[in-house]
């Protein structure tokens, strides 16, 4: 698990994931928004397909990545118990407010 975090720590991969979270794109355009060098972009992307975050396809010449959302059920798994802790303290909250109305 704790390999999934230090992956994420990293800001420009969570920028990765961001954009493409929006549909798979080719390295090329993540470059391109990203405003980082190539090199760094493939080291990034690289991490991330080896942590299961990223795919990867060939299409020609270029390499098309996209998400692969399981590779966060991890995360997701280890965010449930503070998903139901804080969806309680809202339930609490909403119950208060309506008493006080």
């Amino acid at each position: 698990m704790d390999a999934i975090f230090e992956i994420l720590a990293e800001p420009n991969r969570r920028r990765i994931l961001d954009l493409l979270r929006e549909g798979e794109r080719a390295a090329g355009e993540i470059v391109s928004e990203l405003a980082i060098s190539q090199p760094g972009v493939s080291k990034h992307l690289r991490v991330l397909r080896e942590g299961g975050l990223v795919g990867m396809r060939r299409d020609g010449q270029r390499r098309l990545y996209r998400l692969r959302p399981d590779g966060l059920a991890e995360v997701d798994q280890w965010l449930a118990p503070y998903r139901d802790f804080w969806s309680q303290k809202l339930d609490a909250l909403e119950a208060h407010l309506k008493k006080e109305s």
